[in-house]
């Protein structure tokens, strides 16, 4: 019987033995499993270079020329920001919430873990907000319970190295900017700037308790999606502030009291001021790109480089800008769809051609083609009635929900009238503001940029006049009205006496814009020198060398117009637009800055005569209704323009101060208006320009003076001889042979 308690006492000795034996071998094991993680023999393991440094894609910020951000171009929208520009409310925030031991663990927290394992995480998880910011800098990968349990040890190996080489503030700073939010959003900058349109040095307590909240479920706990949810969430957050003493139990009622109150601003492709500007903004950086190189020698990626574009767009002209075209087409497409052809649908049996085309470009009738669909069974579908939304000037947000058939919506959407306008300071070519379209959302399609040419009708003729004023043309000389007659044309007669008149003195002929005199001119100039000339003036367009030259038979950007007319107001120097100031690295170094480029193209008395001359168009002429119908009475000048068949609509002009173009017309040339008095530059886009210029004008803040005038240059003389334009005798050409260049008084207006 005495050996029974000696064999119990060996027997439990030797099960002591195996239990230290096997907890040993437990430790080793878990060192040995520590040691391999860390040394990447069990899986990649980043350096601690990249845990620094995570390589997070960084959106790109574009700014406005007052500092303001008006867009972002990424794949993540994701940004970084220093601690001290984040707010005290949005840290206490986090760590009352996620981890209220942050300051006294080293990256891994036994006491949460402990109490995890035994509440069954009914008091929270064990991951502390190192554990979370690794997880977000190396997302897990899928597994089974095995691979499972050997992330969790990579995480806890990555944030013993997070906590033994970067301090607390950097840890969950760089957390903040890591960590997603909710509508795509990552990092405490693009959220407050989403949700609250705040910096995230102005959070209160209760807006970062509403980001904070998010964390735990990024769509469950959006405020945008699921207010409820998340004003309940906010509160929640609110009372661990009051646990922990970030603040009082008063102050915690008194903010759970508050009403969720969002000022959501996230900045789409579509949404948000000036969306076609920062579609070609993205479209030049881009290529841009191609040039810079960063330290590894790869090129800059503005979706993923965290870049700063810093561009010359006003924020105030560019929303008078849309306003102004806004005003115009809103009315002016119920008189284009009012037009009997539009209105009883004719237009289309007499384009049906283009129509098909139209059709059969659409992804609907491509997608029915590739299930193979036949023809006639896809026009079928299309003639069926489905629902959509469709934009309308009158909608809410400009959209309309309604019934039609596909069919119909091509028909809709084609026959709303398109807009471009640009504004720019000429004499520094600082673009300041620009709307492309009507509507980003349904129409991409951008009418101001150098890549988008449309016929540019007597908007020309300034510079084809400029071009035989710098030769020695007065404006007060007489041209001839008559028809011209060029090699293998006779008599081309396009239009322009009055009254029974065979000659006018230019400047009436411009302000007039009699298309025989510009012929007249062009053949006095040649053909050739005035096509060389327009390229002179920094037009890259195609120009056909045809006696139509003169009457803007070309196809030619407004950008390129815009900046070709910048020598007029600078007193002959032509000056390059530019949109883009200076592009910065994620760090603030500059990469690349930009200048205007100019160049001498006229004199500066040549170019003050057709200062004068283009005055006479606003003051006496087609662009008269500046005056008696919107009533600006400040100095302009300017060039209406009118295609053949009203097919575009023209206005560029200027002030001592700022020039400015506007066009209109559809996408499709063959839908126009149905008459000149519809149709023409005066009535289809001169109203943008004066509707935007009584903006300027009524707001002193935009530095715009209605006061301000063209300071003729020193010795200018106009008109050196005065004589009687009715004694003048014009010969068989059209212009007096014995008295070329002769004047006429100042009362031929």
């Amino acid at each position: 019987m005495a050996d029974k308690p000696k064999q119990r006492k060996s027997l439990r000795k030797r099960i002591l033995i195996i239990l230290w034996i096997l907890f040993g071998l437990g430790v080793a094991t878990f060192f040995s499993l520590i040691l391999m993680i860390n040394a990447g023999w069990l899986g990649y393991m980043p350096s601690m270079k990249e845990l620094e440094n995570p390589n997070s894609a960084l959106a790109s910020d574009i700014y406005a020329e007052n500092g303001e951000l008006i867009g972002r171009y990424y794949v993540q929208d994701r940004s970084t920001t220093d601690y001290k520009d984040i707010s005290e409310n949005v840290f206490n925030a986090l760590i009352a919430t996620e981890d209220s031991r942050f300051y006294e663990h080293s990256g891994v927290d036994g006491k949460a873990i402990l109490r995890a394992v035994l509440k069954l995480g009914r008091d929270g998880g064990g991951s502390t907000i190192t554990q979370q910011l690794a997880k977000n800098l190396f997302p897990r990968e899928r597994g089974g319970k095995f691979k499972l349990i050997l992330r969790k040890l990579k995480e806890w190996v990555m944030s013993v190295k997070l906590e033994t080489r970067l301090t607390k503030k950097e840890i969950i700073t760089l957390y903040l900017n890591t960590v997603p939010f909710g509508d795509n959003v990552y990092g405490i900058r693009n959220s407050g700037l989403t949700f609250f349109n705040k910096q995230p040095d102005e959070l209160t307590v209760d807006e970062s308790a509403v980001l904070i909240g998010m964390l735990k479920g990024n769509t469950l706990y959006n405020p945008r999606r699921n207010p409820k949810r998340s004003k309940n969430r906010r509160n929640t957050v609110i009372d661990q502030m009051a646990k922990y003493g970030y603040i009082t139990l008063e102050e915690a009622q008194e903010y759970k009291k508050k009403e969720l109150k969002l000022n959501y601003h996230k900045v789409t492709h579509h949404d948000g001021m000036a969306p076609y500007f920062r579609q070609i903004v993205e479209r030049e950086v881009k290529e841009i790109c191609q040039t810079l190189k960063k330290a590894d020698g790869s090129n800059y990626d503005i979706y993923r480089d965290g870049l700063k574009i810093y561009t010359t767009l006003d924020v105030r002209m560019q929303k008078y800008a849309e306003e102004a075209v806004e005003e115009h087409l809103k009315d002016l497409q119920k008189i284009f769809i009012g037009q009997r052809k539009y209105k009883d649908g004719a237009i289309w049996k007499e384009y049906k051609q283009y129509l098909d085309v139209a059709i059969k470009a659409t992804p609907r009738y491509r997608g029915l083609k590739d299930k193979g669909m036949s023809h006639e069974e896809i026009m079928g579908n299309m003639r069926t009635p489905v629902e959509m939304t469709v934009f309308d000037w009158d909608g809410v947000d400009y959209e309309k929900d309604t019934t039609m058939t596909p069919i119909d919506s091509i028909k809709y959407m084609k026959m709303m009238l398109q807009a471009g306008f640009m504004a720019m300071d000429p004499y520094t070519g600082a673009v300041k503001a620009w709307v492309g379209g009507i509507n980003h959302t349904y129409y991409q399609y951008d009418h101001v940029n150098k890549h988008t040419k449309r016929q540019v009708g007597s908007t020309i003729k300034p510079l084809l006049y400029c071009l035989a004023v710098d030769n020695g043309y007065s404006p007060c000389g007489i041209l001839s009205t008559l028809p011209q007659t060029f090699p293998s044309i006779e008599n081309y007669d396009a239009g322009g006496q009055k009254d029974g008149k065979i000659a006018m003195p230019m400047r009436k002929a411009l302000a007039g814009s009699i298309n025989n005199a510009a012929l007249y001119i062009i053949k006095q100039v040649g053909i050739n020198s005035f096509a060389d000339f327009i390229t002179k003036c920094g037009i890259e367009s195609n120009i056909e060398k045809v006696p139509s030259l003169a009457l803007g038979v070309s196809d030619i950007s407004l950008y390129e117009m815009l900046g070709a007319y910048t020598m007029f107001p600078t007193g002959g120097t032509h000056v390059n637009p530019i949109f883009i100031t200076k592009i910065e690295d994620k760090n603030g170094s500059v990469l690349k800055s930009f200048v205007p480029t100019q160049r001498e193209i006229i004199n500066i008395q040549t170019a003050f005569k057709m200062v004068r001359m283009m005055q006479g168009v606003v003051d006496h002429g087609t662009a008269i209704r500046m005056r008696y119908l919107y009533k600006l009475e400040s100095e302009i000048a300017g060039k209406t323009g009118t295609t053949n068949n009203q097919a575009d609509a023209w206005f560029i002009g200027y002030t001592p101060q700022l020039l400015a173009g506007a066009w209109v017309g559809c996408d499709d040339r063959y839908l126009r208006f149905s008459t000149t008095k519809l149709g023409q530059g005066a009535a289809a886009a001169l109203p943008i320009w004066a509707f935007f210029m009584k903006r300027l004008y009524a707001d002193p803040k935009t530095g715009i003076d209605p006061e301000a005038k063209f300071e003729p240059p020193e010795n200018y003389t106009e008109c050196e001889v005065l004589v009687d334009p009715n004694s003048i005798n014009v010969g068989e050409d059209g212009y007096d042979d014995e008295n070329g260049g002769i004047t006429v008084p100042d009362s031929e207006w």
